[in-house]
């Protein structure tokens, strides 16, 4: 607003915007302050439709047939207020009729917890962008001893394309005898992988190896390609 360089219809002008501001309810945000949301993500009882995006997407994950393309990672890590962890990872890449371009699966471990994560990333930003699958095992001394456990999933997370995203998460306290089906879909899916992709022998081996680095001065982080 320009104010006329008059001084009475200044002083007018401030008297009335003065008056405006007093009868404005407190907790009114002013109009120019950009509006922030926040999504409240219910991960214990989804309801009805994302369950059943949920179904949709553990049905259309792909066989692990994989093209020739891979690679393996291993490393150490360190974080502000949490304990330090080793990781392995592995990619395994898609051929190029597959609605997803690779199969990601990380295992990593430290002082606390072992957690185990297999995501799949869609070939197309529409729709669901990325499936993952994880479970935590805490209290566990020895990965190998998870592994050949074959360990169910307890977190089902769906990141999708301009909305937010879904998860199913295991809640003790909460009743979730409706979504034991999608609990058992994901499971046999990680089953799955973590033969296709000989978890049970490599995460092991790549552990101890990461260890004999470390010990050896020879460095935590060793990557390993195939093009």
């Amino acid at each position: 607003m320009r104010f006329h360089p008059s001084i009475t219809l200044f002083a007018s002008a401030l008297t009335c915007c003065l008056s405006l501001g007093q009868n404005a309810p407190e907790n009114q945000a002013p109009k120019d302050q950009p509006q922030v949301r926040v999504n409240y993500l219910n991960v214990c009882t989804p309801s009805e439709d994302e369950q059943k995006e949920i179904r949709t997407s553990l049905a259309n994950l792909p066989a692990p047939k994989f093209a020739p393309d891979f690679e393996i990672s291993r490393g150490h890590s360190t974080l502000d207020q949490a304990p330090s962890a080793d990781w392995v990872r592995i990619r395994r890449e898609f051929g190029p009729a597959v609605p997803f371009t690779a199969a990601q699966y990380s295992f990593s471990v430290d002082e606390k917890a072992m957690i185990e994560s297999l995501v799949f990333r869609s070939r197309e930003a529409k729709d669901v962008l990325q499936v993952q699958l994880e479970d935590t095992v805490t209290g566990a001394l020895d990965a190998r001893s998870v592994l050949v456990s074959d360990t169910p999933v307890n977190r089902i997370k769906l990141e999708r394309f301009g909305k937010a995203s879904v998860v199913l998460a295991r809640c003790p306290t909460a009743d979730q005898t409706a979504y034991e089906p999608l609990f058992r879909s994901a499971s046999d899916v990680l089953a799955k992988y973590r033969a296709a992709l000989t978890i049970k022998t490599l995460i092991p081996r790549e552990l101890a190896a990461l260890h004999t680095a470390a010990s050896t001065g020879t460095g935590h982080a060793i990557q390993k390609k195939k093009k």
